[in-house]
């Protein structure tokens, strides 16, 4: 029996216009979905019209489920991988699937597309040719200081994830770690209500200016060549 292939697709965060071409011929052709919340993925289907078996995988499933899915790609069966929305393995289930068809010997393909860390970036109109992904930080703030810390003399520009609900304390945080930095708060991304509002470190957008509800990407500026060389200066 020939091997089988896993693919990992990249679908849209918000507005379903965005899935491509490749990305749709690849869902269609599979023989299984392996998806990080069947509901979320059903209105796929639905866009689709197609009745392909889900199978679950999300930050719940046990290791024993993951070989089991891996081990039948393997033996030739057909898999797309797919989250919520965005880049699987990028902040979402995907990796350990992936990495286990590699040792396996099946194929692994990816198919490029949405993501909130590069819509971000795009929008926040910051420099980003270097930059890292932090993901959600720690919820504790000392445990979230401590990972912030080894960038306040760092030229990258910042993305992290975060609830709407705890934008401001994460603001604060972000400005105890970094110091003075311009920010864009960039909520519900490709959506109806897409927003992009913009500021320095320490301050927060006040009521009004930004619903603290929706999916939020924050992007924090770089130290840039002035700062930095003045930064140089106050150490000699």
């Amino acid at each position: 029996m020939p091997g089988g292939k896993l693919v990992l697709v990249a679908t849209p965060i918000g507005n379903l216009g965005d899935l491509s071409p490749r990305a749709a011929d690849a869902l269609r052709g599979a023989d299984l979905w392996i998806v990080e919340d069947t509901r979320q993925s059903a209105k796929l289907q639905r866009l689709l019209e197609l009745r392909i078996p889900m199978s679950l995988l999300n930050d719940h499933t046990p290791e024993s489920r993951i070989r089991e899915l891996a081990r039948q790609i393997a033996s030739g069966k057909q898999a797309v991988q797919l989250t919520d929305g965005g880049c699987p393995g990028i902040s979402d289930p995907g990796s350990a699937l992936a990495d286990l068809c590699h040792e396996l010997g099946a194929e692994v393909d990816a198919i490029p597309g949405p993501s909130a860390v590069t819509a971000a970036l795009m929008l926040s109109g910051f420099f980003a040719q270097r930059f890292a992904f932090l993901g959600f930080l720690p919820r504790k703030p000392g445990a979230a200081r401590k990972e912030l810390e080894r960038y306040r003399e760092s030229p990258l520009t910042l993305v992290l994830f975060e609830s709407a609900l705890r934008t401001d304390k994460l603001l604060g945080v972000l400005f105890e770690a970094l110091g003075d930095r311009r920010y864009a708060l960039c909520r519900e991304i490709s959506k109806a209500h897409q927003q992009v509002f913009r500021a320095r470190l320490p301050s927060s957008p006040v009521a009004g200016q930004v619903p603290r509800k929706g999916e939020v990407t924050i992007v924090v500026e770089g130290l840039r060549r002035g700062q930095l060389d003045s930064m140089e200066g106050e150490v000699h």
